[in-house]
């Protein structure tokens, strides 16, 4: 690469600084960058745990990321590069390149569209579909009109759909007939269907579907239903975007919490906008003009359904005019080389994958990757979970052939974007730490009193000052977004004697964002996260509450009772393991029966909630270890899935000793 955004420690350090003493002055720099409507009176309004971002400002998600490309002479550049994942025999796998133009004239279409079937500016689309890139368009042509979307991930059950659609209040779900994953086809239509069929004659009732030919499976068109490509082919071509107050939502994204009901996250438009742009592109040092003889193509390869896919596939990619990759399918078919074959078609760049897939690709074998030229590749970046540092090292040596920094990314879904990061160029990395914050992020590790810990003591880790991508709350639950996230630590006086916090948040519970991971912060203020605090397991570094699980297991005729927590998992990181008292009218009489209950129950749970949350071991036990006034006792749980038989735990509370003695000595599977 011919040159990096941030060259040295001593710049970072130096913006870093300006960016916790100045917040305001160095985002309204930053926000510059890009379009707005109507400027905005006040960079922040900080009443926590409320913040306001560039307040009075109006401007488009939509028109940052494909207009202004198209109204500076970009227009025939190329915007997103997407791959199908079947591969022809004789003319390979089917290829796609929209340019900016390409989009515009796309998301304009479809935004007429969705206007004709009366989504307006304030409602909540559905989103429910496979990687393919009418996908992005939908999203676009939503942020175009300024109707929110509510995307879920394609792996999802029926009864995710029924979950996210009430709380959300949506009557219109944008699908597709099928998607393509390993060969085969997921039915996201059917799946509609179910939900739509189950919601019919409530007052959350779906009134349109539009439905995108993708797979051409046999699908049932109702009434409720729409061919996408005949909507777009009537719509006209011109639809301006609509200027959108900053604090004006752009999306929900349901995530999972330690209670049994998903959380819906809100983000809004201007600091999400502004953040998720910065973020992407320093950590991926994004420069559009590069070395003309290799342009740079970027690919993250998660889901548009999570987090990664929203910020790092398109919202923070389009602005900075980029080429975004999407790949429909598996990583390993037609065969365990499929990524690395991709790497090299396209002259990969900049390469953004999670730990569960390298630790995937390592056993898998070097062979794979070695077969293929991946001398493009510039900058590789892990997401969704902390690496081991065997499959960094292995990431480095193998992929990156040694010389591509790694960006090791701490972030959630509830931070809009990334806040604790390598920056490639500039900062010394450590195998298995995500390094320094990123500017504009106040990091530090916690007591539960919220007393700054020393290093390499474990605490909580929590930002103390608020960043521009960050949420807005959880949709129709207020309560709920204090307790969650603004409710570990108490302000006392001293604090604010001592000019720690403004006067504003002495009645705020805590000026506090808890992130929910425990971490450590080395001599050289390095952080290393240690993992969740609360009931939710990271799964291939996609958040699930055990509540979920366990409500799931439950609900089938043969379970009393489960507790869900996690295990490690060689390729996972985390897996799920779920200790299960049956119905004494279940209880398997042997061995096979045992295995094929256990089959069934890990069915069930995937047909609830999707194959994601699938158990990886299950356990029947006559009874849980609890304490006298029957609570779960999951650390006890989490040391026998761990394989810790010997554990210094302390037990003083557990009501039946012999409960533990008879799981530790039982059979996982």
């Amino acid at each position: 690469m011919p040159k990096w955004h941030i060259a040295s420690m001593d710049e970072y350090k130096s913006l870093h600084k300006r960016s916790i003493d100045d917040p305001e002055g160095f985002w309204s720099e930053i926000a510059k960058e890009l379009h707005w409507f109507t400027p905005w009176t006040k960079v922040l309004d900080w009443n926590p745990p409320d913040a306001k971002w560039f307040v009075g400002g109006t401007t488009n998600a939509c028109y940052n990321c494909v207009d202004r490309q198209v109204e500076a002479d970009h227009g025939d550049e190329t915007a997103i590069l997407w791959e199908g994942e079947p591969i022809d025999a004789d003319s390979g796998p089917e290829i796609r390149c929209l340019s900016y133009a390409d989009l515009q004239h796309e998301t304009s279409k479809f935004a007429n569209a969705l206007k004709v079937l009366g989504v307006k500016k304030g409602d909540i689309v559905t989103i429910y579909m496979g990687m393919v890139p009418e996908l992005a368009i939908a999203m676009l042509a939503c942020a175009r009109i300024g109707a929110a979307h509510s995307i879920i991930f394609g792996g999802f059950s029926s009864q995710a759909i029924i979950d996210r659609v009430q709380d959300a209040k949506s009557k219109t779900i944008i699908t597709c007939d099928g998607s393509w994953r390993r060969g085969s086809i997921v039915p996201l239509k059917a799946n509609v269907d179910a939900a739509c069929d189950q919601l019919e004659g409530t007052p959350e009732a779906v009134e349109h579907v539009v439905v995108v030919k993708r797979c051409e499976n046999d699908i049932t068109m109702y009434p409720r239903d729409e061919w996408y490509h005949d909507l777009v082919a009537e719509a006209p071509t011109d639809c301006p975007c609509e200027p959108m107050d900053a604090e004006d939502m752009l999306f929900l994204l349901y995530t999972s919490g330690s209670t049994g009901k998903p959380k819906g996250i809100l983000h809004t438009t201007g600091g999400y906008m502004v953040y998720t742009y910065f973020t992407a592109k320093n950590v991926f040092n994004l420069i559009p003009d590069a070395d003309p003889d290799q342009k740079q193509v970027y690919w993250c390869t998660a889901d548009i359904g999570w987090v990664t896919g929203h910020s790092y596939i398109i919202y923070g990619l389009l602005p900075n005019r980029v080429p975004t990759l999407m790949y429909e399918g598996a990583p390993n078919h037609p065969g365990p080389d499929r990524f690395w074959d991709i790497v090299e078609r396209h002259k990969v760049t900049q390469f953004y994958t999670a730990p569960t897939a390298i630790r995937a690709f390592m056993k898998w074998g070097d062979q794979h990757p070695k077969a293929h030229d991946l001398s493009s590749l510039k900058v590789l970046g892990t997401v969704g979970e902390p690496i081991n540092p065997e499959a960094w090292m292995w990431y480095h040596r193998v992929i990156g052939g040694e010389r591509c920094p790694i960006v090791d990314t701490w972030w959630q879904t509830e931070t809009g974007g990334q806040m604790i990061s390598p920056l490639p160029g500039c900062t010394p990395t450590k195998p298995g730490s995500c390094t320094l914050p990123l500017f504009g992020v106040d990091a530090a590790i916690l007591d539960e009193n919220g007393n700054e810990q020393p290093a390499n003591t474990g605490g909580l880790l929590a930002i103390r000052k608020p960043w521009p991508g960050m949420l807005r709350g959880i949709y129709g639950d207020r309560q709920r977004f204090i307790d969650t996230y603004w409710s570990a630590f108490k302000v006392d006086d001293q604090q604010l004697q001592e000019g720690e916090l403004s006067s504003p948040q002495r009645n705020c519970p805590s000026p506090y964002y808890l992130a929910g991971d425990s971490s450590r912060r080395d001599e050289d203020g390095y952080f290393w996260i240690m993992g969740r605090i609360d009931d939710v397991i990271n799964v291939s570094g996609h958040r699930l509450g055990t509540m979920e699980v366990e409500s799931a297991l439950v609900a089938h005729e043969s379970v009393v009772e489960a507790a869900v927590v996690g295990m490690p998992h060689e390729i996972k990181g985390t897996g799920i393991a779920a200790f299960v008292t049956l119905a004494p009218t279940h209880t398997p009489a042997d061995k096979a029966a045992t295995d094929a209950l256990k089959q069934t129950l890990r069915a069930h749970v995937g047909n609830e909630i999707g194959a994601i949350a699938k158990p990886d071991m299950i356990r029947f036990t006559d009874a849980l270890p609890k304490t006298r006034s029957g609570k779960i006792m999951r650390r006890l749980l989490r040391a026998v899935a761990a394989g810790e038989t010997d554990t210094n735990q302390d037990t003083t509370t557990l009501e039946d000793f012999s409960v533990l003695a008879k799981l530790t000595e039982s059979e996982g599977g």
